[in-house]
């Protein structure tokens, strides 16, 4: 599944690469694309998102008002969800969608000679073996990368491969050489930049979207049940809290740790994508009401 979204993805960034000449710039416009094409989910996420922050405090009253009956509790949950017209579920498919994005996306970066210039495999196998037999260092996670690293070397050996001749990935940007993999250049400053970026533009995201959860729920009328309610937070509310915070640490932990051992035009893709997530969420909140 995953190496058919990485052909997809693959199409659509070699046609935008060829159009701009530079790597860097089609990842962009790329992730722009994608972002685009995403929007009515986006749209439908921040909806639940505003739903659901209203939806947690009914559903406190009734955690305290059942908590000795969870059969009682379980049902009158559920009334609840098909009163909101909401699913429990219904932030899966995110989820989903963004960890099919993730891994695809990884595929294409790391084999771009495979789903963005369609080269036979084989043939890339003998460009491996003769950078090997020349005494070239090939990396077996990223031998894609290294040809294209080594392509004036190819070429000279094989100056008649149409396949060589029609590469055209440019992969240096603003100063940055997004084939790097930062794993393998510990030594050069340079490759931390980018995958700074995107840790810092990921706490930025996390707070933004704390921000807005906040704002939401102090915009509800809260029910007080008793004086003592925020002594009396029960065990499953407790697991949810604890959840939550393990599902928004979980993905840019990993994440961060792929971009390092990753091409940095990964990176960079994850970098764009967050700057643009952020401005989205920031319009969309002031759009969406409901």
């Amino acid at each position: 599944m995953f190496q058919f979204f990485a052909n997809i993805f693959g199409y659509l960034l070699n046609i935008i690469n060829e159009f701009v000449g530079n790597y860097g710039l089609a990842i962009i416009l790329f992730t722009l694309i994608i972002k685009l094409i995403m929007l009515p989910l986006s749209i439908k996420q921040q909806r639940t998102m505003k739903k659901s922050t209203r939806l947690q405090e009914k559903m406190k009253v009734l955690q305290f008002k059942y908590k000795n009956d969870p059969e009682k509790l379980n049902r009158e949950m559920m009334d609840l969800y098909k009163q909101e017209n909401m699913s429990p579920f219904s932030g899966c498919l995110s989820a989903i969608v963004q960890f099919i994005l993730l891994i695809s996306i990884f595929y294409m970066v790391r084999f771009p000679l495979t789903y963005m210039e369609k080269i036979d495999s084989a043939q890339l196998d003998v460009y491996v073996q003769e950078m090997k037999n020349g005494g070239i260092e090939v990396s077996q996670a990223y031998s894609e990368i290294d040809i294209i690293r080594e392509l004036d070397y190819l070429k000279e050996k094989f100056p008649e491969d149409e396949n060589l001749n029609k590469i055209n990935l440019n992969m240096q940007f603003f100063g940055l050489d997004l084939s790097k993999i930062p794993q393998q250049y510990l030594n050069d400053w340079t490759v931390y930049i980018i995958p700074i970026l995107y840790i810092i533009s990921t706490f930025i995201s996390m707070k933004i979207t704390t921000s807005m959860q906040k704002k939401s729920k102090e915009s509800e009328e809260l029910i007080d049940i008793t004086e003592n309610k925020e002594n009396e937070k029960n065990e499953m509310e407790d697991a949810m809290e604890q959840s939550n915070k393990m599902m928004s640490w979980m993905m840019p932990i990993m994440s961060v740790s792929i971009s390092l051992v990753a091409p940095l035009g990964l990176a960079l893709y994850w970098l764009v994508n967050n700057i643009l997530m952020i401005g989205e969420r920031l319009i969309l909140d002031k759009i969406i009401k409901d």
